[in-house]
């Protein structure tokens, strides 16, 4: 500290020589006189002594206090970290004390433990000589039962293995079969419960479908224009459409008879065109026919398109969405083929919801399953197999196609919808009144005469009217004579005098008709 106050004292003193330089300078400048000049220089220089004596003290006595200061300041340091010291001496004086009665603690269990391991060790020989002794004994023991028997132990332990397998397959099968029968009931239980659900869930109208339809009139007057001079319209009506016209004494009316539904939805939109047209005659009624038949097919494919988007069934092939427009015109045990379709469809889905699979999966083949009896040709397929074969074609789920296949047992079943299908089938068409096998039986014969007849070389077409009572074949004029056309008519009486069934007589009647065309241009 004092190099600074010496430092002090002389930039003072440097300062003081200085005041006096300049003022000696002024004094020579202003012309005083040079004893004046050193008495104030003499005075100059006490006071900056004085001065300098006075800081040096006070600056000496700063610094004894920061002194003081500083040395109170270690002291603390140095007390503080004395305790600190003291108290980790503590802390680890008593971690060995710890140490060491754990030490101790240890030994002793040690000491302990030597014990019992020492025990365990004589007890356990102790087990080991008594388990000697008892498998001597117990080997005697065999040795004298094995004298006694007369058998060895191996074959005693064989005999008693194979008496235990087979009282333990006595009781495993009758466990079985009661696991089985309990299954058995409640799978019954549950699946009537289902099946009562879906047939409770679903309403349709059931109405017996038969062989003809009647065609109202305005009145009485019609009739003659309809049959025409000597019968020639309604002839070139039932050669036409293939549907017998019935004319009878019942007041504005007309029965129109014949076995397949399409034909007589011809007949009668033909005669409904042909009455509001009043032009009968058999050149008109033909052009009325044909145009009429173009027109069913717009309705029928109409029918399919309303019935699958009814249903909310997407995505089907156009020609199937036309089989199913045909349906409607066709008919199974009497029974509407597309209501019953139909049906079978909302009754697929609603069981396939009870037992958690996909419903519009179902409710597709639902529909679908009896495609195979509305077919552009015939064929020796049966309806099931034929369908399926239809929806592979078409590009059907195999699922669908599985289920058409396989609903009456004609395929494996592969899939788990098609039961639901064949039971839905059954469950539909066994509602009181849905169908008559007798009218069944009944189309089926009409259908098997008129293949039967057209079967032959030069036949056209052939119609069985009046309920299967006669069979109209229609030849061809360039291919078939008329001495062919007698010998025609007896071979088909004869095939169908040794080869169906039937009751009463049939009349075939074979129809040769030469038309000359020229066009005038």
């Amino acid at each position: 500290m004092e190099p600074n106050i010496i430092s002090i004292i002389i930039g003072v003193s440097a300062l003081t020589v200085g005041t006096i330089l300049g003022k000696v300078f002024f004094a020579k400048n202003t012309k005083k006189t040079i004893e004046e000049a050193a008495l104030e220089a003499k005075k100059l220089i006490a006071d900056g002594q004085l001065q300098a004596e006075n800081l040096k003290k006070e600056k000496l006595l700063e610094a004894k206090e920061k002194f003081v200061q500083l040395k109170a300041d270690h002291e603390r340091d140095v007390l503080q970290r004395t305790q600190k010291l003291s108290e980790s001496e503590n802390r680890a004086k008593q971690k060995e004390q710890s140490i060491s009665q754990k030490e101790a603690n240890l030994d002793k269990q040690t000491k302990e433990n030597d014990t019992i391991k020492e025990n365990l060790n004589r007890q356990i020989e102790l087990v080991n000589n008594k388990r000697t002794e008892l498998e001597k004994h117990q080997e005697e023991h065999i040795r004298r039962l094995e004298k006694v028997a007369g058998l060895s132990a191996e074959d005693a332990k064989a005999q008693l293995i194979e008496s235990l397998k087979q009282e333990a397959q006595t009781k495993a099968i009758a466990i079985q079969q009661e696991i089985i029968e309990e299954a058995k009931q409640k799978a019954n239980k549950e699946a009537r419960k289902i099946v009562i659900q879906t047939i409770q869930r679903t309403a349709a109208e059931q109405a017996i479908e038969n062989s003809i339809t009647v065609f109202n009139l305005e009145s009485d007057e019609i009739k003659g224009s309809i049959i025409g001079r000597e019968g020639r319209n309604i002839r070139a009506i039932e050669a036409a459409t293939g549907v017998d016209l019935i004319v009878d004494d019942t007041p504005e009316a007309i029965v129109l008879s014949s076995f397949d539904p399409l034909r007589r939805e011809v007949a009668r939109l033909s005669l409904q065109r042909l009455v509001s047209d009043g032009r009968i005659h058999p050149a008109r009624i033909e052009e009325v026919v044909e145009k009429t038949k173009r027109q069913l097919d717009d309705q029928v494919m109409e029918i399919g398109e309303r019935t699958v988007m009814e249903l909310g069934v997407h995505g089907l092939h156009k020609e199937l969405i036309r089989m199913v427009g045909r349906m409607r015109f066709r008919s199974s045990y009497g029974q509407n083929l597309l209501m019953h379709s139909r049906e079978t469809a909302n009754l697929c889905a609603i069981m396939a919801s009870e037992l958690g699979m996909n419903p519009k999966l179902a409710k597709r083949a639902g529909l679908l399953h009896d495609i195979g009896k509305v077919p552009d040709e015939e064929t020796e397929l049966s309806h099931a197999l034929l369908g399926a074969k239809l929806a592979e074609k078409y590009g059907e789920n195999p699922a669908v196609v599985n289920a058409i296949g396989a609903h009456h047992d004609e395929m494996e079943m592969k899939f788990v919808i098609s039961p639901i299908i064949q039971a839905c089938d059954a469950i539909s068409g066994a509602r009181p009144g849905a169908r008559r096998e007798i009218m069944q039986q009944y189309i089926q014969r009409i259908k098997d005469l008129e293949n039967l007849a057209l079967g032959y070389p030069g036949v056209e077409k052939a119609y069985a009217i009046q309920a299967g009572r006669e069979l109209r074949v229609i030849v061809e004029a360039d291919k078939v004579s008329d001495s062919d056309s007698d010998k025609l008519s007896f071979e088909i009486a004869q095939k169908i005098q040794e080869e169906m069934t039937f009751p009463g007589q049939i009349k075939v009647t074979v129809i040769r008709e030469k038309r000359a065309v020229n066009i005038a241009r």
